[in-house]
């Protein structure tokens, strides 16, 4: 098992142990496991994101701790969010993490993933000038999400 997930898995432990809430110290953390405090910092901040239904909040200094939060959403805030963090503009790759993390969440399916990724790739948008290819994707990216909203 890669680290970053033995440490996420752990941090899902203390949120389902706290009822959706828990305080993590990330030095206490990083030596039950055998890493750095900064594996821990990289995990909480990829991974217990608000787009993935998470708040954190941090307190420094010797007593120091980092909060994380599970915030329980509906379809449509979850879809919501998602249609206002996407931007102007949307990357391959971007499109297929929103994707993924909307299958993660179960607001989709594998198979919708995969047809929505298909619909924005670079091969699909050919035929569009590749200055406006991102703009274009972004755009039918919004439109999917609208829809999944009715």
């Amino acid at each position: 098992m890669i680290l970053s997930d033995h440490i996420a898995r752990l941090i899902e432990e203390m949120l389902e142990e706290g009822n959706g809430q828990a305080e993590v110290r990330r030095n206490d953390l990083a030596a039950r496991i055998g890493c750095v405090p900064s594996q821990i910092n990289y995990v909480i901040t990829s991974r217990f994101t608000p787009e993935r239904g998470y708040v954190t909040e941090s307190r420094r200094g010797g007593g120091g701790y980092i909060r994380i939060v599970r915030v329980p959403m509906t379809k449509n805030s979850y879809l919501m969010h998602f249609f206002h963090a996407i931007g102007e503009t949307l990357e391959e790759a971007e499109a297929k993490a929103y994707l993924k993390n909307l299958a993660d969440a179960g607001i989709i399916t594998a198979r919708e993933a995969n047809l929505a990724a298909v619909s924005l790739s670079q091969k699909a948008l050919d035929k569009v000038p590749p200055e406006i290819r991102p703009a274009v994707r972004a755009d039918i990216l919004r439109h999917i999400l609208m829809m999944l909203m009715l």
